[in-house]
């Protein structure tokens, strides 16, 4: 007994050290289940060889991938280019409107002490640098992540061939941990599995939908508003809303006061509206989008939703769900079983 134990602990040891090496294998094997379904479908429905039906939704996949990546990557880099250029404009008109600021606050403000003049003077100077700062970060990541492109290309062609082997051969891989489970174990981990697959695949098109969502109501404002680059800037914003502690706040609101301080109140009232909007918006259909893709009544949804966002933040959006799908997988499989009367 003994002996078994300190052969799990030393297996798993392995495995969790191994694991920061093996994500492409392991995201095969997680997109290896949720294609499965698809695959079984076609072998039942349509009397697909398993070769055939796993060559099928694999080329679907890597084609929508494909397609998706391609044109995301030439509207990105298109619209990067000529906002990179624009840039040090950009640097330079917000460093004018602060100098403005300034020098109108001191005409205003002879009855203040100089000292909390210089203080103020000394922020500015600050945000200057900082500004300075953020656009020479920002250029040593990009030049930092064109340089890692070519690792991230063999690590996704791994990702793809492990997913095509991997889906050929899960039968059998099901077949090999079988081996080793009693049929009561077997049976719970096959309804863990069936539910887990199920929620995730459900998770998967929640966050889909809330993003394009949020992102067309993005893109929408933006055009309304006439501002320059809609699309890159509604990417950055749902970029930034699927991102913990960050939210669309987080790039409408600076965005709203800075607007407003440079004299473009219109622009600066419409970004605040339109922060509101999506907000409320997200709020409101996130239960319900949560409810019918996860499988948890609307209730459950918008508790742990709610829940999860008061301890957690953001990460509790996703989280609080997740908690909620994996406890109702367990009860449903028996695995934690609740039985009491009061």
């Amino acid at each position: 007994m003994v002996k078994k134990f300190i052969t799990l602990v030393v297996l798993l040891a392995v495995l969790f050290y191994l694991i920061p090496y093996s994500l492409p294998l392991i995201f095969a094997l997680i997109t290896a289940l949720l294609l499965e379904p698809s695959v079984q479908k076609l072998q039942q429905k349509y009397k697909f060889k398993r070769i055939h039906a796993v060559t099928a939704v694999f080329s679907l996949f890597v084609i929508i991938i494909g397609f998706a990546a391609y044109f995301t990557i030439v509207i990105i880099i298109e619209q990067a280019i000529t906002f990179s250029q624009k840039l040090p404009s950009v640097l330079s008109e917000i460093t004018v409107v602060v100098d403005q600021f300034i020098k109108k606050w001191e005409l205003y403000s002879h009855s203040i002490p100089k000292e909390v003049i210089v203080s103020l003077e000394n922020s500015v100077e600050t945000i200057k640098n900082v500004l300075l700062n953020f656009a020479k970060n920002l250029t040593e990541s990009i030049i930092h992540y064109i340089t890692i492109i070519p690792g991230l290309i063999i690590h996704f062609l791994i990702y793809l061939i492990a997913l095509f082997l991997i889906s050929l051969d899960l039968p059998g891989l099901k077949k090999g941990i079988e081996k080793y489970l009693s049929a009561d174990t077997k049976h719970r981990l096959k309804i863990i599995v069936t539910e887990l697959n199920k929620a995730g695949i459900g998770f998967i098109k929640a966050q889909f939908l809330l993003s394009l969502i949020t992102f067309l109501m993005a893109f929408g404002g933006l055009l309304l508003l006439r501002v320059d680059y809609p699309i890159i800037l509604s990417l950055l914003i749902v970029i930034v809303d699927i991102l913990p502690i960050l939210g669309t706040g987080s790039v409408l609101v600076p965005w709203a006061i800075f607007s407003i301080i440079n004299g473009n109140q219109g622009l600066g009232i419409g970004l605040i509206v339109l922060f509101i909007v999506i907000t409320v918006v997200r709020r409101t259909i996130e239960p319900k989008i949560f409810s019918s893709n996860l499988g948890i009544s609307p209730l459950a949804a918008l508790v742990s939703v709610y829940l999860g966002f008061q301890l957690l933040g953001v990460v509790g959006l996703f989280l609080g769900p997740a908690l909620v799908i994996i406890v109702d997988t367990m009860i449903k499989a028996g695995i934690i079983k609740i039985s009491f009367k009061i």
